[in-house]
């Protein structure tokens, strides 16, 4: 028995193919990363968090309350081990964090616990300070229910990017931005 692929044939098989690879987590994770954008800047922002009181818990660093990062520049990201464009992005944000963690407070909180996060961190070559909170968070971080929802807050509280959804944290735009905030 002879089989011949026909044009129909072939687009089925790329089909079948296509879903496939977008149903498997890393390949998933792949593409996500292929299509993050750099996120929205708002220069000229005057939305500010409504307070900096808000306790996290260290799962592995130090506990803090964020009161301490008042007049830094600081990145909140929400995300989880589960989540696939949490997933996507963490490798563009390990690799600002790399250049940046001296210069700008990261924050990552999840409600997972250390034994999840570890296993994850390990896994992956992570070393993002990560927290569980333990009060409510400033309010303009409860607005949404996605994750990733992620937070870049200048020296004064205000909130210069607000993204859900997988991002390129890495890109020269979140770059310039940052070098620029630090020398404020």
């Amino acid at each position: 028995m002879k089989f011949k692929l026909n044009k129909k044939s072939i687009s089925n098989i790329i089909f079948v193919l296509a879903v496939a690879l977008l149903l498997y987590p890393p390949s998933r994770e792949w593409f996500m990363r292929q299509i993050a954008f750099s996120p929205s800047i708002k220069t000229e922002s005057t939305e500010k968090i409504d307070t900096y009181n808000w306790q996290l818990n260290g799962l592995n660093t130090e506990s803090i309350n964020f009161n301490k990062l008042e007049d830094k520049v600081v990145f909140v990201n929400f995300w989880a081990t589960w989540c696939p464009p949490c997933r996507a992005e963490m490798p563009m944000i390990q690799n600002l964090y790399n250049d940046y963690k001296d210069k700008v407070a990261f924050v990552f909180v999840t409600n997972e616990n250390l034994e999840t996060v570890e296993k994850f961190y390990l896994k992956n070559k992570y070393n993002l300070p990560t927290y569980n909170s333990i009060s409510l968070p400033p309010q303009k971080f409860t607005e949404t229910n996605s994750i990733p929802a992620s937070y870049l807050l200048d020296k004064d509280g205000k909130i210069l990017i607000s993204k859900t959804g997988a991002a390129n944290w890495n890109s020269d735009k979140v770059r310039n931005l940052l070098d620029e905030l630090i020398l404020k």
